[in-house]
């Protein structure tokens, strides 16, 4: 479990990302070197990560969530080749280790997630079934952070460490940002200096380019931390269905609940999906029968206990072979939710 220090240092990074450990630092009351020896110590035991992530819709890009359904045998070799693909994130194994989610990312002039389902699924051997649903809106979850993971820090120091846009009337993403953006996604805390020799840029360009991105929205940070290490054991995910009249009332409802880490509308027989992280089986099934069961508008709930996330937000920077040493069976360090 994480201590007081530890929960502030991940409350101060979901704040700004890229907040210099000194000012972290100052505000926290340590020295810069506590504050630089937490960090370290976190990414190696707890899995924390910064990533500089584009906003889908601003860079052009849909998002699809796809459940596979397959065999015992050949699930953990398709969720591997999943994780290895750059257009996905958030692949998880769930219900008893024979589905696979994962959010796919595709142009958004194609209005399809790709070449993985029209081309690459059908030709793997012990897929048995297949779904895709568009992500149409985003209530929890990007830019927001999990409530639970960012509650150590008081008002005045929130204010003291909240990014600040320093820039109006920016342009949107281009070509041009495509190594920057690809740099801060590996890893959001890249310096200066080695985001200059990446881009070819000077410093004063690389600091207003980042400067305008953020402002504009096209580009947030986000903090990747092993939930369990917030007491979390019992990972689900949950697909409702709800009248569309009272779909927008019910997903605001959802985005207020502690209990979840990510609400979002969707396609598909279903219309939300949410994940929720609970401390144990028995506080799911009282977060599912009292506040779920309090809202009469959700006509039908289905829920996915996920077993293991083999890759969050992120580019997975593991060696698959040593981690399936480590861990018998999986693809990746589990990250975030």
């Amino acid at each position: 479990m994480l201590d007081d220090l530890d929960r502030a240092l991940i409350h101060a990074l979901h704040l700004d990302g890229r907040a210099p450990f000194s000012r972290i630092a100052e505000v926290l009351g340590v020295s810069a070197q506590t504050v630089a020896r937490r960090y370290r110590r976190l990414r190696a035991e707890a899995g924390l990560r910064v990533v500089g992530l584009a906003d889908p819709d601003r860079a052009g890009r849909a998002q699809w969530l796809v459940r596979l359904t397959a065999t015992a045998r050949s699930a953990q070799d398709i969720a591997g080749a999943l994780v290895r693909r750059p257009d996905t994130s958030w692949v998880k194994l769930t219900s008893g280790g024979t589905e696979i989610t994962a959010v796919i990312h595709a142009p958004a002039e194609d209005a399809s997630p790709g070449s993985l389902l029209l081309h690459d699924v059908p030709r793997t051997g012990g897929v048995t079934a297949v779904s895709a649903h568009c992500l149409l809106h985003t209530y929890l979850g990007g830019p927001a952070n999990w409530r639970r993971s960012a509650q150590a820090l008081n008002e005045e120091q929130r204010a003291a460490l909240e990014y600040r846009e320093s820039v109006e009337g920016v342009r949107q993403p281009g070509p041009e940002d495509a190594e920057l953006l690809a740099a801060l996604e590996r890893d959001g805390r890249t310096g200066q200096g080695e985001l200059t020799g990446v881009t070819g840029w000077s410093p004063t360009t690389v600091a207003r380019r980042l400067a305008e991105l953020r402002a504009s929205g096209a580009l947030f940070f986000d903090v990747e931390v092993d939930a369990g290490h917030f007491g979390v054991r019992t990972r689900a995910l949950l697909w409702l269905s709800v009248r569309p009249a009272d779909l927008e009332r019910v997903a605001l409802a959802l985005a207020g609940h502690d209990e979840l880490a990510f609400v979002a509308a969707t396609t598909g027989r279903t219309n939300l999906v949410a994940q929720a992280l609970c401390r144990d089986p028995a506080d799911l099934h009282r977060y599912l029968t009292r506040r779920l069961g309090a809202l009469r508008e959700i006509d039908a709930l289905e829920t996915s206990p996920v077993l293991r996330t083999l890759k969050a937000a992120s580019p997975v920077l593991t060696d698959l072979a040593r981690v399936r040493r480590r861990w018998p069976g999986t693809v990746s360090v589990q990250r975030g939710g």
